[in-house]
């Protein structure tokens, strides 16, 4: 039977009809639920049959890094090493010591679809598994931790988040636990509260916060053991253990929904090309995820560009070329696929951005521009050849990162100016008779709170119920790990992932610190591969797939992307 919670004086059932209300001591949920948003509350998930029964812990191998083993070592000498863990069907359970556990949980960094359904399981695992245990929820990301502001999750709180997107069950935050002040304040949580164990669900930043805290943790003797969860629509971090982050299955299949809209546009009117940059700070998966569920006419993959070494020029030269020849065939509109942070994979500019970052890390910049003597000379002409905007786009703050907020750059509308000088050039020489008109898109929060996809949410859930599993063994360090994806649920694998696995060293602000590899588009991999063999035949024709929404129920409604699909060999 459904929940029912008090709103304002008033008492509904949470599945009863379009009236969800949520539990008085939240204030931040929506009030009234679409008749979708109901049914997927109310939507049950199966989990991998290992959970249907009395199970136990394996360990693997002892493990390394992903890269510069010698630094991870002497960053993490309480965990580097340690093995990853399965769960294998056990005759008696074997795992945790019948007690009951306090875990805390925490949403670290930008929405994805599924979050919520990640701390549903947790809470399902410690209700079905680890009976009158307690799960607090740490409110608005890592300072809820630092400041001990949290709330406890019961039935009746988390029930109206099950399969809803967002973040906002408890909010996320990109605050970081870094400075000695913030792990003695992080410690002084984890004893108030009297912790058990602690999820981190988050991208690769988040986990590698999450690692230093379980290393921290371990050092000063605390209980607290730390796991973390694979979240980013960006695609970027993943390894052999660990095959997709959550969100990302979801946010492709959104962003491809108004790419074929754009589709239909273009097609209807004949007239326009629209430039469609989408997510990706660092990777591209989500660009070619969306072109081969989509079949755009020109797809820009920024792992090929610094691949090619590519320079402005040559990226403008290509596009404009394809507008050549499908001006040719009559066609003067077209669709074309942009990452985020493209402007970042060009050489010349990635060498600008890295001397800027340099520059704005260590000094304030002098509005004279006498910052600019610092730059080497090819950087400075570069920078001076961008349009004014661009220049003022790429000397914004960093994020809290160090990165540059490539999401401010609007890469999109730059190539659409660099197009339009070089068809001018081409129709003045006469190579070029067709006429150009240029729209902008930026596709990016619209991806980041849908309702997760049914893969998502299973997805979710079994990541959530592995977390809980792994804790209560007493494991911490590991990110939590489903395989077998491309297998029914009852298939899938579960387990934990090093984290220290995953880990190299990067410059940040200036200064080496450790971070998650991220995973970037293979050339060589098969999703690649595929879309390299079909974008001549998409750039000449008009191949055009409109996906529409997201299914929730029928035959393409357990569709897994493609990209997941082919990295697993399961998609001729």
């Amino acid at each position: 039977m459904a929940p029912s919670f008090v709103v304002n004086g008033d008492l509904a059932a949470a599945a009863g009809g379009a009236s969800v209300p949520a539990p008085t001591n939240t204030g931040r949920f929506a009030s009234v639920y679409s008749e979708v948003q109901t049914s997927r509350i109310a939507h049950e998930l199966p989990l991998p049959s290992v959970f249907k029964g009395s199970f136990q812990i394996v360990d693997g191998p002892a493990s390394s890094s992903a890269g510069n083993p010698g630094d991870i070592a002497k960053l993490f000498p309480c965990l580097f090493g340690q093995p990853s863990a399965m769960l294998v069907p056990s005759s008696a359970s074997a795992i945790g010591s019948g007690g009951t556990l306090k875990i805390g949980v925490v949403l670290s960094g930008g929405q994805a679809p599924g979050g919520h359904n990640v701390i549903c399981g947790i809470y399902d695992y410690l209700q079905e598994r680890v009976k009158g245990s307690t799960l607090y929820g740490f409110r608005g990301g890592p300072a809820g931790i630092m400041k001990c502001k949290y709330v406890e999750l019961t039935s009746d709180y988390v029930y109206p988040y099950r399969n809803q997107g967002g973040f906002d069950m408890i909010c996320s935050g990109r605050d970081k636990i870094e400075t000695p002040e913030q792990f003695k304040q992080a410690e002084e949580t984890a004893v108030k509260l009297d912790l058990d164990g602690l999820v981190v669900i988050g991208g690769d930043d988040s986990n590698t916060n999450a690692c230093l805290l379980a290393e921290n943790f371990r050092s000063k003797n605390l209980k607290t053991r730390v796991i973390g969860c694979p979240k980013t629509i960006d695609g970027d971090l993943k390894c052999k253990e660990v095959p997709v982050s959550f969100g990302f299955d979801t946010a492709c299949k959104i962003y491809s929904e108004m790419i074929g809209n754009v589709m239909v546009d273009a097609r209807s009117t004949g007239k326009y090309y629209h430039f469609v940059r989408l997510m990706g700070r660092a990777a591209s998966h989500i660009t070619l995820e969306c072109a081969l569920q989509t079949h755009p006419n020109i797809t820009v993959i920024g792992e090929e560009v610094a691949a090619k070494k590519s320079t402005l020029k040559n990226v403008t030269d290509y596009i404009v070329d394809v507008i050549c020849k499908r001006a040719v065939s009559g066609y003067n509109y077209g669709v074309i696929l942009i990452p985020e942070g493209l402007i970042d994979f060009i050489p010349e500019v990635q060498q600008l951005i890295a001397e800027l970052n340099e520059i704005l890390a260590h000094e304030v910049v002098d509005e004279e521009g006498l910052w600019k003597k610092k730059l080497a000379p090819q950087s400075l002409e570069l920078f001076e050849f961008l349009p004014q905007a661009i220049q003022e786009q790429l000397m914004l703050e960093r994020d809290p990162h160090g990165n540059v907020q490539v999401a401010k750059i609007e890469t999109e509308k730059m190539l659409i100016q660099m197009v339009e000088i070089e068809l001018e050039k081409r129709k003045q020489e006469g190579t070029y008779k067709g006429n150009f008109k240029g729209q902008s898109h930026f596709f990016g929060y619209e991806g980041r709170c849908g309702l997760p996809t049914n893969f998502d949410s299973t997805y979710c859930y079994a990541l959530g119920y592995t977390a809980g599993a792994l804790l209560q063994s007493g494991k911490t360090g590991l990110i939590s790990s489903v395989g077998n994806l491309a297998a029914p649920v009852s298939e899938w694998t579960v387990g934990g992932t090093a984290l220290t696995s995953m880990m190299d060293v990067e410059r940040r602000h200036g200064k080496y610190k450790p971070v998650i590899k991220k995973a970037m588009v293979e050339l060589d991999g098969a999703p690649f591969k595929k879309f390299a063999s079909l974008r001549e035949e998409w750039a000449a024709k008009n191949c055009y797939i409109s996906p529409g929404p997201i299914q929730f129920v029928g035959p393409s409604s357990d569709a897994v992307n493609h990209t997941l699909l082919l990295e697993l060999g399961a998609l001729a």
